[in-house]
């Protein structure tokens, strides 16, 4: 577009230039020729090139007169110059008779020819220079361009072979973090996210371990079991398949819990939430559990703060949160202990919000012997124990706090443990409080 408008522009100031360098001249034959038509009987039969050479102006130009009628045929030149010389390089003017085109008058010395040549000659030149120019400009741009992207888009290519060694399933690798822009920020969120990914598989392969471990242990006592009375040939007593009805109750269980904290975790866990009395539901989960704290006697009590809403929960999968905790809480507390249940509203900062959101926090607290600041971080990891040593059928499966917090999570609380050795062990559950329009 710059060259097609530097042309345009050019050609039209050299042709302003040129016809208006014999305005004065060409005004004067103008005005000549325009009356000898009309004194001839408005035709040009009579003219004649003598008459032509007569009219030109005197000076050192000696210029060359031509005549063109309306049917742009050239009539007469005052002079033997060719006739396409002087239409290519002479300039003309319009001749005009009561308001209409009667023929051209064209006019030819060197200096217009010079300016003709130059009229000519100057935009083609220009467009050339500027095309050439704008050409090189381009490629050079293109040059510069090309060495810019690849000098800014180098710590991005450095992360490519990381990515694909990540894609190839080698987790944990890190990135060098050289800068602190935009791509040092990419190079740590992929080192984040290798970290998350090795972390993830580790807990993956952990977790397929303790399943088979979980499993290996009912079906070959059921195996066992099994393999001893056909063995034994003869009547079987139906209180000897009492064990394997015991091992099959169990492996239905830990799937059963598997497949809901699968769903936790994914949060497609169905809830059907109603305000709930948390006092209420709290009384009920105590009172199933209450002769396991006589058995031990072990004091339970429940104690109410204030006045406490109703929180909006699914009462079956929050009882089965609290029977987890007590049912732990009893089972580390020794005899003659106490597990105390507090109920009590408290403000938790809304986030992007100055106001303040109402929460209801219930504290399951015992007087157990605590648990090791090492294992708390892990309470709630699937199959772990604080007693490596504790007996699988005694202790459980290793699900159940696990099972607790993601059902919390999935009621958009919180589930946290607190614990010093020696001084009991305390577990925190946060829910937000049902409000009057839901």
């Amino acid at each position: 577009m710059f060259v097609f408008f530097t042309y345009f522009t050019v050609r039209d100031a050299l042709e302003v230039m040129l016809q208006t360098s014999r305005s004065e001249e060409m005004n004067l034959l103008e005005e000549e020729l325009e009356t000898y038509y009309q004194n001839h009987g408005n035709s040009w039969a009579a003219l004649t090139p003598a008459d032509l050479a007569r009219l030109a102006p005197d000076g050192r130009f000696s210029p060359s007169i031509g005549l063109m009628d309306a049917e742009e045929e050239m009539l007469s030149v005052s002079d033997d110059l060719p006739v396409r010389m002087l239409q290519r390089l002479g300039i003309h003017r319009e001749l005009s008779s009561e308001g209409k085109i009667i023929g051209w008058v064209y006019y030819y010395d060197t200096d217009v020819a010079n300016l003709s040549k130059l009229r000519i000659g100057t935009p083609i030149s220009v467009v050339f220079l500027v095309g050439a120019g704008a050409l090189v400009f381009i490629l050079l741009s293109l040059g510069a361009a090309y060495f810019v992207s690849r000098w800014l888009t180098s710590p991005l290519r450095r992360l490519v072979p990381l990515i694909d060694r990540l894609g190839g399933g080698e987790f944990g690798i890190q990135a060098p973090v050289s800068s602190k822009d935009e791509y040092g920020k990419v190079a740590q969120a992929i080192n984040d996210m290798s970290m998350q990914l090795a972390q993830a598989e580790e807990v993956r392969r952990n977790l397929v371990a303790d399943v088979a471990h979980e499993l290996r242990t009912p079906l070959t006592i059921i195996r066992g079991k099994l393999e001893l009375l056909q063995q034994g040939g003869g009547e079987i007593q139906p209180e000897r398949l009492l064990p394997i009805q015991d091992e099959m109750i169990r492996l239905t269980r830990l799937v059963g819990d598997l497949h809901q904290l699968s769903l936790a975790e994914a949060g497609k866990l169905p809830l059907e939430l109603r305000p709930t009395d948390m006092g209420e539901l709290l009384r009920e989960v105590a009172e199933r559990v209450s002769w396991e704290a006589e058995a031990k006697n072990i004091a339970m009590s429940i104690e109410v703060i204030g006045a406490c809403a109703a929180v909006s929960v699914d009462a079956e999968r929050m009882m089965q949160v609290f029977l987890n905790l007590l049912h732990n809480a009893i089972r580390y507390t020794p005899e003659g202990g106490r597990v105390l249940i507090t109920v009590r509203e408290v403000d938790a900062a809304a986030t992007g919000n100055a106001n303040t959101v109402r929460m209801l926090q219930i504290r399951v607290q015992d007087t157990g012997p605590g648990v090791s600041p090492e294992h708390l971080p892990y309470l709630f990891n699937r199959f772990y124990r604080t007693d490596e040593a504790r007996s699988r059928h005694g202790g459980g499966m290793g699900l159940g706090l696990a099972i607790a917090k993601e059902f919390v999570t999935n009621h958009r609380g919180t589930l946290e443990a607190e614990s010093r050795p020696g001084e009991g062990t305390a577990f925190i559950v946060t829910l937000p409080i049902a409000s009057a329009h839901a």
